[in-house]
């Protein structure tokens, strides 16, 4: 299966997250952190060691564009490998623990009030067409991160690709750098 979502924005501010969002609330509340968890990830290592126990995974350098996201579940060939695409990054390394059937590409505003409330407003909103969520079956996940330029009709759109496949392995290898910047170079914008 592949899914596709266009014109996803970042909320003007430079990350994209993707993971289990209720998975990271339990993370939030099991560690006792404030609800501005935004400022306990800037503060200490807790954002680092979401990233270590598969529970998000950070994008920075996220340019103000509309993205084209794409979750790929499928064995065929990932649209930004296409000798069409412009394929600037791919990283691998990454792993996700899926524990509530969703998984979500969100933005760094829900973590500056992320309570109840806020988690269960933002999923409602992702119940309409076109928000970048997908239900997937739990368990654990290899993650590869490409990100680059898709071409559509005429012309090319920014565009990251999450290709997920199941796996045992529960742990981050080490060419996963939790700091680097997915900045796209845009031809269009």
């Amino acid at each position: 299966m592949r899914y596709e979502f266009v014109e996803v924005l970042n909320d003007l501010i430079d990350y994209f997250l993707i993971g289990d969002l209720r998975l990271l609330k339990k993370f939030k509340d099991d560690n006792l952190l404030s609800d501005d968890l935004a400022s306990e990830f800037a503060s200490n290592d807790s954002g680092d060691r979401t990233v270590l126990n598969g529970i998000v995974i950070p994008l920075a350098g996220i340019e103000n564009y509309p993205y084209t996201i794409i979750f790929n579940l499928s064995n065929e060939m990932p649209e930004l490998l296409k000798p069409e695409s412009r394929l600037q990054h791919r990283r691998g390394g990454y792993f996700l623990r899926i524990e509530n059937q969703q998984l979500l590409l969100f933005t760094w505003r829900i973590l500056q009030n992320f309570t109840d409330a806020d988690i269960h407003s933002l999923q409602e909103r992702y119940h309409q067409p076109g928000r970048p969520q997908i239900a997937l079956e739990n368990g654990l996940y290899d993650v590869e991160i490409l990100g680059g330029e898709v071409l559509r009709g005429e012309d090319y759109e920014p565009a990251f690709e999450f290709v997920l496949k199941k796996t045992e392995r529960a742990d981050i290898t080490s060419e996963v750098d939790i700091n680097y910047r997915f900045t796209i170079d845009s031809s269009t914008y």
